[in-house]
């Protein structure tokens, strides 16, 4: 069983799986530390691990990993992905971001991609049907949006939704304003990607992750044509860890 860690920075969410990319289990935890470790190990027969950090890794996390694993891969910039990384500072692209690329390509291996992470931020990456990640850009994610909405203005509030609200076009109060701006500008700007990909590559798939991708998936599922075959992937980040995973182990192997 494999122990799949992706540390992002306002959470950590953890998945036990199979090589073969069965979830048998998965958590999340707002602190994360060594004593989490030793507990996962101790209840399930792990024998392999993985972790990926957009923030700094406490050293007695990576220890006890590296100490209780047949097998530890600390994903940075440096570890063999299944995929070619064209970005051209490799050292400074997430490694979030690329590994929600390697599990968007081992879905669906023979398609161009479009890949959405709205998390903290929202990026969107491509990767070409031969495997190639071509690049992608950053964006201000929802909390961002509100958060700063509140900052810079004088009478603006913090506003605060919930992902099953039924967000209006147009909103008839400041806080319904407020949260239809933010939500449906967002679902526009990934509508908007699509459109644009679409007027350069005749076919592509679209994943869309991340902890605030709900609050947009019903503003952007307008017809099949628009979203190319849409498709909402929770864990895609874990997927692409466990598939990092795998293809290591395979290397060591050989």
């Amino acid at each position: 069983m494999n122990l799949c860690i992706d540390q992002g920075n306002s959470r950590t969410k953890v998945a036990l799986m199979t090589d073969e990319g069965k979830m048998i289990n998965h958590f999340i935890y707002k602190t994360f530390s060594s004593a989490e470790v030793e507990r996962l190990f101790d209840l399930y027969p792990i024998t392999d691990s993985i972790i990926s950090s957009v923030v700094n890794i406490e050293a007695a996390v990576v220890n006890t990993l590296s100490r209780r694993s047949q097998h530890f891969v600390l994903f940075d910039h440096n570890t063999p992905v299944p995929v070619k990384n064209g970005y051209d500072t490799p050292s400074t692209l997430g490694q979030d971001r690329l590994a929600a690329a390697v599990g968007a390509k081992s879905i669906c291996p023979d398609e161009n991609l479009l890949i959405i992470d709205a998390g903290s931020a929202i990026t969107y990456d491509y990767v070409s049907a031969e495997g190639e990640y071509l690049g992608g850009n950053i964006a201000p994610g929802l909390k961002m949006r509100f958060t700063i909405l509140a900052r810079m203005t004088k009478k603006l509030p913090l506003v605060e939704t919930d992902e099953n609200e039924l967000i209006p076009l147009f909103g008839r109060n400041t806080r319904d304003a407020i949260a239809a701006g933010v939500i449906r500008g967002v679902a526009y700007e990934v509508k908007g990607y699509i459109r644009t990909l679409a007027e350069k590559v005749a076919h592509f798939r679209t994943f869309l992750t991340g902890g605030n991708a709900p609050y947009i998936l019903n503003n952007v599922r307008t017809s099949p044509t628009e979203t190319r075959e849409l498709r909402y992937e929770k864990n895609l980040v874990l997927i692409g860890l466990n598939e990092i995973l795998r293809y290591n182990k395979l290397k060591t192997e050989k």
